[in-house]
């Protein structure tokens, strides 16, 4: 997309942005260093975040965390907006109004990394199911960071002008969190930003930042469908129909659609994350229901692969002689990231400028996605997503030594998912303020 504003970068990364000059990054430099709060009491901040998850639409504890916070500093607060959304107002003058996004929810995953401040908490989930929690995906990072980022801006308020909102979104797992916000008025309630910004950690080494222009992140559908079969004794298979083997046939057939439908050199994704029918071994059961997952980067090919997956279904159930179509609900839905390439350019050099050109990386077109966009499209404004590391240098360097980055560093919504404090937070904090500043100033 092209942004609404002119943005002219040189090469030491000074911007000039709709005529107004901005300090160099090495002043952007010094103001951070100057105004960053002290570290230990955001690292507590992040033990007890991590130590207390909350699922999607449940985040009234970290909501709670976040409001006080932003209470203490000056903020105008706006609480309970889609669900436990919030988002503090700072104004400082005439200016751009500028937006940073962190999101709060956690996932239904047991916590097995062994760190003292590992979460042992369980939640009933939207199903009524008691469920383990865990910060498996790094947003009690995200929170911690924002949090941070709103005190060191507050404090060097003196160098900036203009409007700062610190928005913190719930439920961004399921997809739904920020057109919830949307919904619900969130532009009614606070000002509208002429750019949004946001982050994610990952696990790559602590200390790097990666962006990229363009799109960076996958839509995303994810579909429940539900099989139906003539259940019976497993003794007379010939007597029922079995929902067990169309549902077999079904997962595999739609792989094909990536290998011979999907033209080479586009992306897309199928997953089959869940399936499940019967209850005994010599039961054939009368249902099976699967949990899909498909991910696209572009219209054109999320027709295609959705058209063929629902044609697949209805085909597998209609040759194996079911009774009944099969139903094909659709659940959470996430939309393409599309960074905004002028911004982006001008943060990439800025973040060069400030973490070193070793240290600032490509995202490359990740399948995972986000529904941080919609903050931004829903009002046709500019918008840049990036992701900052935080894995242990030495274990980083030692996996890519052996070749083996995949199986020895646990990813986003493993498990074993635990991003090293620091240097992880000093850069996440120091990269969404100096992102915020470029715009400011």
């Amino acid at each position: 997309m092209t942004s609404p504003f002119v943005v002219l970068v040189s090469a030491i990364g000074q911007a000039v942005v709709t005529g107004h000059t901005q300090p160099s990054v090495e002043n952007l430099k010094q103001i951070i260093n100057d105004h960053r709060p002290k570290l230990d009491h955001y690292e507590s901040v992040y033990k007890n975040l991590h130590s207390r998850p909350e699922l999607g639409c449940m985040e009234s504890e970290t909501a709670g965390v976040a409001a006080e916070h932003l209470k203490n500093l000056g903020f105008e607060v706006h609480e309970g907006i889609g669900g436990h959304g919030l988002a503090g107002v700072f104004k400082n003058g005439s200016g751009r109004t500028i937006l940073l996004r962190a999101d709060m929810d956690a996932l239904a995953i047991l916590e097995e990394t062994g760190l003292s401040y590992a979460s042992r908490a369980r939640m009933i989930d939207d199903q009524g199911v008691d469920q383990p929690v865990s910060h498996a995906c790094g947003h009690d990072t995200h929170v911690t960071c924002l949090m941070a980022a709103a005190t060191l801006l507050h404090s060097a308020k003196s160098s900036w002008k203009g409007t700062l909102i610190c928005l913190f979104q719930p439920d961004e797992e399921h997809g739904a969190g920020a057109q919830a916000m949307v919904d619900d008025g969130l532009y009614k309630k606070i000002p509208k930003p002429d750019i949004v910004l946001g982050q994610h950690v990952t696990p790559v080494r602590s200390g790097v930042v990666a962006t990229r222009s363009g799109p960076c992140m996958s839509a995303a559908d994810s579909f429940n469908v539900t099989i139906f079969g003539r259940g019976g004794h497993g003794s007379q298979p010939q007597n029922t129909v079995d929902p067990v083997l169309i549902a077999s046939h079904v997962i595999i057939r739609l792989q094909s659609i990536v290998s011979r439908e999907v033209k080479p050199g586009e992306i897309a994704v199928i997953t089959c994350g869940s399936i499940h029918g019967g209850g005994t071994g010599n039961v054939i059961p009368d249902q099976v229901d699967l949990k899909l997952n498909i991910r696209t980067y572009t219209p054109e090919v999320r027709s295609q692969v959705l058209a063929s997956m629902k044609r697949i279904i209805e085909s597998e159930c209609e040759a194996s002689g079911a009774e009944r179509k099969p139903v094909i609900t659709a659940t959470d839905s996430f939309p393409l990231t599309d960074n905004d390439q002028g911004l982006t350019d001008t943060l990439t050099s800025a973040f060069q400028s400030y973490f070193g050109a070793d240290n600032v990386w490509d995202m490359g077109r990740a399948t995972a996605s986000e529904d941080v966009s919609i903050l931004a499209t829903s009002i046709g404004v500019p918008y840049s997503y990036w992701n900052f590391g935080g894995t242990d240098e030495d274990k980083w360097e030692d996996a890519v030594r052996k070749g083996k980055v995949t199986s020895l560093i646990p990813g986003n919504h493993s498990s074993l998912f635990a991003p090293v404090i620091e240097p992880t937070l000093r850069t996440g904090i120091d990269a969404i303020s100096l992102a915020a500043l470029t715009f400011l100033t």
